[in-house]
């Protein structure tokens, strides 16, 4: 696609406008309740999960470790994406874009690094605290910041040299990478395949690396002599296993809607967004609040003191 007329005139896009859901306006003061409610509960959630793992000395292992970085990438996620003002510049567009899909991506290594330690856990326990020590932990922490930055950065800047035109409307109440370049009148396939490669080399990596991990498990676990033995190892798994599919679930699905579902409608779009950017961080500490009997006792503790 060649820049179109407007593309030099005064039509030129400066501010994008963000979307509500459409065809529900009459309600959206009541639809506003629940979702403030699901932010609050992410904020809280998360910033629970921390403060238990900060000040309880025994929660210091790697388990602990990496789902407290999950529960970091998950409260910036919530932060970055609160409602704030039905326009929104191009400049803030692009930075709030880079770190929805920054920590996205982020979320997706954790994730990975979380199914490593069930793998090492599971399958060499005896070399479990030898093998994820305070020092691999951290590096594995800033290597997968780093490969998040260093994919993401670019997209700004390849988002910003276009001229954009035409409606400036936005199907989300935010701003994504898929979303944005389709306004842009230029020739956005350089921008479709880098998209489609970030997505690979990360989604598409981490859920096959995760999706081996756990095959591996599954194997040791039928190796087990003791019934009892192997369900005990495999349900210390269920909250990642959970997480997992609340993470890459919606994710996926947005991914396929934005790039092949032309044709669904815009309601669909929206409700896609909405599930994949808000529950995977409200249900997230919910999930390992009630899973794990750590954390369980915990906040327990702390609502009956």
């Amino acid at each position: 696609m060649t820049p179109g007329p407007l593309a030099n005139s005064s039509s030129v896009l400066s501010t994008f406008l963000l979307s509500g859901i459409p065809g529900l306006e009459h309600v959206h003061i009541w639809i506003s309740i629940p979702l403030c409610f699901m932010y609050l509960v992410s904020i809280l959630g998360n910033c629970a999960i921390l403060l238990i793992i900060k000040t309880d000395s025994s929660l210091h292992q790697p388990m602990y470790l990496f789902l407290s970085m999950l529960a970091l990438t998950d409260l910036g996620l919530s932060l970055c994406t609160l409602p704030t003002v039905l326009s929104i510049g191009q400049d803030a567009c692009f930075t709030q874009l880079f770190f929805i899909h920054c920590l996205s991506f982020l979320e997706s290594s954790v994730l990975l690094s979380m199914a490593f330690d069930s793998l090492v856990a599971i399958c060499r326990p005896l070399h479990y605290a030898s093998i994820l020590t305070n020092t691999v932990i951290g590096r594995i922490g800033l290597a997968s910041l780093g490969r998040s930055v260093v994919l993401i950065f670019p997209l700004p800047f390849m988002l910003k040299r276009f001229p954009y035109c035409g409606s400036p409307v936005l199907s989300h109440s935010y701003c994504l990478h898929q979303e944005v370049m389709k306004l842009a009148c230029a020739d956005i396939r350089a921008n479709s395949i880098y998209g489609m490669f970030v997505i690979v080399s990360t989604v598409g990596v981490d859920s096959l690396l995760i999706l081996v991990s756990y095959a591996l498990i599954l194997h040791t676990v039928l190796s087990i002599a003791s019934r009892s033995e192997g369900l005990k190892a495999l349900n210390t798994c269920a909250s990642h296993i959970c997480a997992v599919l609340l993470f890459y679930t919606p994710m996926i699905g947005l991914s396929v809607i934005h790039r092949f579902g032309k044709q669904a409608p815009h309601l669909v779009q929206v409700v896609m967004g909405f599930v994949y950017l808000l529950v995977p961080p409200v249900m997230n500490p919910i999930v390992y609040s009630v899973k794990t009997k750590q954390i369980r006792d915990r906040v327990i503790r702390a609502f009956c003191f």
